[in-house]
């Protein structure tokens, strides 16, 4: 089993990236509005304007889908091949990279038949801000900036995650980035309760985030960007964006298109400015397809990546870390902590039942299953309301 699980979690994320590239989001039973809809739920029952609560809130929430991976696992520990069907299955629903790309194509489609109004409408589906009195500039830099960083929010971490912890990797990162776009977002409701789902959003995009802006850099010869250029504008400009990980991905992306992003932001009652980003003029509709096939190379190259950890260094982990336990327990493994009784010494004889109960509709996705956009577009598959998009 050792050997077929990584295998299995790597045909897995395989699978469900294929299916993304295929098909997309599912149209009906979107699992991720499900889980929205459940951490509403929970939100209204925990909500305190401070932050121990919005960590309660944040702990359950993410915690839930977490252990609902972890036992599917468990459970599959020795069925490889119904462990990569639900891997696949979970790849499948968190990720949001055929959507992104279709979103931001048919973007530069509507700016290029001049239908602003119809691009302001669309501009919904992206990102939170107010395109009331945007033109075709700022329409097509909301445009690029959201595609660069939801290629990390929701390709490239879904899949890093993936690949690091298998299931509850995939559950629990999606989890988190959901709760980040519904209260990471600063408001007055939730400048001290949406907190903890924000820094913890920044905590599990940190890698991803700066894989995406390596990676975007590598690919940028398939829109005929400059990889030189990309890396130059990366290194000098990633670290100017007041979010600790979305200025990795535009940086990259405004070097790799040759533009200029950041600038002033305009949101539902209020605004930010941004730091420039990048050289050259600011982006056009010409420049939406190109930013949709880096995006589409970069999760290719994404899933390779993810495909391999598993069954290389993730093996290798493994098996340091199998050492290790057997150092410490002298050769016992985890029966030396429960005196040989294994997890019914820890639930008291119920098993992994008695950790999934009580935690209700979130453990279980409110009874339903986890999904991305649930038909509502990219906003509610990974667009981070709290870095400002």
């Amino acid at each position: 089993m050792r050997r077929t699980a990584p295998v299995a979690n790597a045909v897995g994320l395989l699978g469900g990236y294929a299916l993304d590239r295929l098909l997309g989001d599912p149209r009906r039973w979107h699992p991720v509005a499900g889980f929205g809809q459940a951490a509403g739920a929970l939100e209204r029952r925990l909500y305190r304007p401070d932050r121990t609560a919005g960590a309660a809130f944040t702990a359950l929430a993410v915690g839930g889908p977490v252990l609902l991976g972890a036992v599917a696992a468990a459970a599959t520990r020795h069925r490889p091949v119904t462990r990569a069907v639900l891997v696949a299955a979970g790849t499948w629903g968190v990720l949001g990279g055929r959507t992104l790309r279709h979103e931001a194509t048919a973007m530069g489609r509507t700016l290029r038949d001049g239908d602003l109004p119809a691009a302001r409408r669309r501009l919904g589906h992206l990102c939170g801000r107010d395109p009331s009195t945007l033109g075709e500039s700022e329409l097509a830099r909301a445009t690029v900036e959201s595609v660069a960083e939801n290629t990390s929010d929701a390709v490239v971490a879904p899949l890093v995650w993936g690949a690091v912890a298998g299931l509850p990797g995939l559950l629990g990162y999606r989890a988190a980035n959901t709760l980040d776009a519904m209260v990471g977002h600063r408001s007055a409701r939730y400048a001290r309760f949406g907190t903890p789902a924000a820094r913890l959003d920044d905590l599990l995009n940190l890698v991803p985030s700066r894989m995406t802006g390596l990676l975007t850099i590598a690919v940028a010869p398939v829109a005929h960007g400059d990889r030189q250029r990309a890396w130059r504008v990366w290194r000098r400009d990633r670290n100017d964006h007041p979010s600790p990980n979305a200025g990795q991905c535009e940086a990259a992306m405004a070097g790799a298109l040759g533009v200029r992003l950041g600038g002033r932001n305009v949101y539902f009652g209020r605004s930010e400015v941004r730091p420039f980003l990048g050289d050259g003029p600011r982006p056009e509709a010409r420049h939406l397809k190109r930013a949709a096939r880096i995006s589409g190379a970069v999760g290719l190259a994404a899933v390779g990546l993810a495909a391999l950890y598993p069954v290389t260094v993730g093996r290798l982990v493994g098996a340091v870390s199998r050492r290790g336990l057997s150092a410490v327990t002298g050769g016992r493994g985890l029966s030396a902590v429960t005196g040989g009784r294994g997890l019914p010494a820890v639930t008291g004889g119920r098993g992994l039942g008695a950790l999934v109960g009580g935690l209700g509709p979130v453990a279980a996705g409110g009874g339903r299953r986890l999904v991305g956009a649930g038909g509502r577009g990219l906003r509610a598959v990974g667009a981070r309301r709290g870095s400002g998009r």
